[in-house]
């Protein structure tokens, strides 16, 4: 927040941030309730259509001795309901303007077509913090990706202005109604540059799949199994997740190529995202990119995303 020629009065204005959260030192949960969340996120991912109900007899038959008042607050905090499973970790701002989904009946048939993006809740062992990535609809890659220990409007403008700034513009950009997505730091570079702006119904989790199905994917094959200790360490563990997400992760539902190789059909190699992920030559044949070694790896792979 520190630039001189602006006041923190004005940043925050643009940023539509209320100034006293900018001061605010958040509380921090005791441990029994971070491992509590921690048992919640894991669950509500197996079976999201969970509500505060059905969380709490779940926890209870796991061990843990809790009412539903106690469950019930931890799942507000970490913004998880069970409407068709919509995660709210991005609740409306009623000032905000709410734009159509424009999404309905669209054949989405090349990259760059329609970028989506929303924001999930990250355990830690000591804590947690929350992740946003942007995505391109078609190929599945993720263009841009930020860590954040709150939900403030500004790890998300940081995510869209690397993305935009990499990558060639998108005709469409997906996201649901929550305030990060509403407000005019968010919406002004995508109104300058001439991008259509889309937002799913509320409470309709199947507007924005496919991102929901990455949470699911990068929760299983790396958060679950790392147990980050900090944010440092979750961000370099999703770095090198990343990297293997887009140009290693073989895809079913793309013939079994990876997300970069779809991408990349048509758009430029050279303008592969400023190095945070490792390029592709989508001109050489398949095969020359698989070792045996490669091959030997692949069996333990899930490929059901």
């Amino acid at each position: 927040m520190k630039n001189k020629d602006l006041s923190i009065r004005r940043q925050c204005r643009l940023l539509s941030l209320n100034r006293s959260s900018l001061y605010y030192d958040a509380k921090e949960e005791n441990p029994v309730n971070v491992m509590l969340m921690n048992v919640i996120d894991q669950q509500y991912t197996r079976t999201p259509y969970y509500g505060i109900r059905r969380m709490t007899e779940a926890l209870r038959l796991n061990g843990f001795h809790v009412n539903r008042k106690r469950v019930g607050r931890l799942m507000r905090k970490m913004g998880l309901e069970a409407i068709y499973p919509k995660p709210k970790l991005s609740k409306k701002n009623p000032e905000h303007r709410v734009y159509p989904y424009l999404l309905k009946g669209v054949n989405i048939h090349r990259p760059n077509q329609v970028w989506s993006t929303d924001i999930t809740y990250i355990p830690m062992a000591q804590g947690f913090a929350y992740l946003i990535a942007i995505m391109d609809w078609y190929s599945r890659y993720v263009l841009s990706w930020r860590v954040s220990t709150s939900l403030d409007t500004g790890f998300c403008i940081e995510a869209l202005q690397e993305a935009l700034a990499g990558y060639s513009n998108p005709e469409i950009v997906n996201s649901d109604q929550g305030c990060q997505f509403t407000s005019q730091g968010w919406l002004t570079p995508l109104e300058t540059s001439g991008i259509k702006i889309s937002m799913d119904g509320k409470g309709r989790f199947l507007d924005n799949i496919f991102v929901e199905r990455l949470w699911r994917t990068v929760k299983y094959e790396d958060l679950y199994i790392k147990r980050y200790e900090s944010v440092k360490e979750v961000k370099a563990g999703l770095q090198e997740y990343f990297k293997h997400y887009n140009n290693e992760r073989l895809h079913q539902s793309l013939d079994y190529r990876t997300p970069a190789q779809v991408y990349f059909q048509l758009e430029s190699p050279e303008k592969a995202g400023n190095g945070n992920f490792l390029k592709v030559d989508v001109k050489k044949p398949l095969k020359s990119k698989i070792s045996n070694s490669f091959l030997t790896t692949l069996i333990s792979i899930t490929t059901t995303f």
